[in-house]
């Protein structure tokens, strides 16, 4: 009997070191599979519909007092007007009522830090709605709109924060540096499992962006949590990438668009300070493109320079 219980006891001490393991890898690897089964749902959509612009409502008033406010329902015209039409919805929110389409008031980033969810273009990056930081350099001046997002609750049960870009505008095959914001036409913030736990990103969130209001790109950059690099050519940040993990790699031009919009899921924070980031999206054979994170400039380097890297999971 003692050796009965002695062994049971093992047991229980193995079973209660290895079990937590066990559960978050079966809860990862559920997490990765529903990530990629949304992104497939939602590049299908959006492939769907014929233009990603020009859906909602803005209108500037000013009162008696000479206080100006836009009434704004760009977001959820959008999903209630164009994309409830290509993909199957349950529910839909306005800004006001998020939490009833499952929307935590705070996240968990990337790096561990809490903050509060963001329920507008300029909580969600500063950097998309500042005319002081965009075109600055990088083209003609722009004015990006503070629109409020909306969310929605998709047929599988994904609860979705929708912040939208009436005005986005298409690709023109650049061939000089510009700003990315007015490309932005659309970004997702997604929970896989609405209010339950852990809402973390790179978890149960995640985010997507799509590009371009026509021949749009969508894009859902995985991105693991992984140690700092430092500067590098484009060439030895492939291999810093593939010398980390050998399924992580370089970010391409769209993807790198999609983390600079998203940073503060990722750092808890906005990026200071001059930020660039190289993409495997080549110029040409001794020229690619890199990813401003303090100004959204898009930017064409020898690939013999030094910038920063970032990985992204294949």
């Amino acid at each position: 009997m003692a050796e009965i219980l002695l062994s049971l006891t093992i047991i229980g001490v193995v079973a209660a070191i290895t079990l937590p393991s066990l559960t978050g890898n079966i809860n990862e690897r559920t997490w990765n599979t529903q990530r990629k089964a949304l992104y497939a749902r939602f590049s299908q959509a959006i492939a769907l519909m014929p233009a990603l612009n020009g859906f909602g409502t803005l209108i500037e008033e000013t009162d008696s007092a000479g206080s100006t406010s836009i009434e704004d329902t760009a977001a959820e015209t959008f999903v209630t007007s164009g994309l409830s039409k290509v993909l199957k919805i349950n529910n839909i929110c306005d800004n006001e009522h998020l939490e009833d389409c499952g929307i935590n008031s705070t996240l968990v980033t990337l790096n561990g830090s809490t903050i509060d969810t963001p329920k507008t273009m300029s909580e969600l990056n500063p950097h998309m709605t500042d005319n002081t930081v965009i075109g600055g350099g990088f083209g003609v001046p722009y004015k990006q709109l503070d629109t409020k997002a909306a969310a929605f609750e998709t047929q599988n049960g994904e609860s979705i924060l929708a912040f939208y870009n009436p005005n986005c505008q298409p690709a023109m095959g650049e061939t000089s540096n510009y700003a990315v914001q007015p490309k932005i036409c659309l970004n997702f913030i997604f929970d896989m499992n609405g209010n339950k736990g852990p809402n973390t990103v790179g978890k149960d969130i995640g985010f997507m962006s799509v590009l371009y209001p026509t021949d749009s790109a969508v894009v859902a950059p995985n991105i693991p949590v992984q140690r700092a690099s430092s500067t590098a050519n484009q060439q030895d940040a492939m291999s810093i990438c593939k010398e980390q993990d050998s399924e992580f790699r370089i970010p391409s031009q769209d993807e790198l668009a999609s983390m600079f919009v998203n940073q503060r899921l990722i750092n808890g924070e906005m990026v200071t300070g001059s930020t660039n980031y190289w993409s495997a999206t080549l110029y040409d054979s001794t020229r690619a493109w890199t990813q401003g994170f303090s100004s959204g400039g898009r930017l064409i380097h020898a690939r013999s320079s030094a910038f920063r890297v970032h990985c992204v999971k294949r």
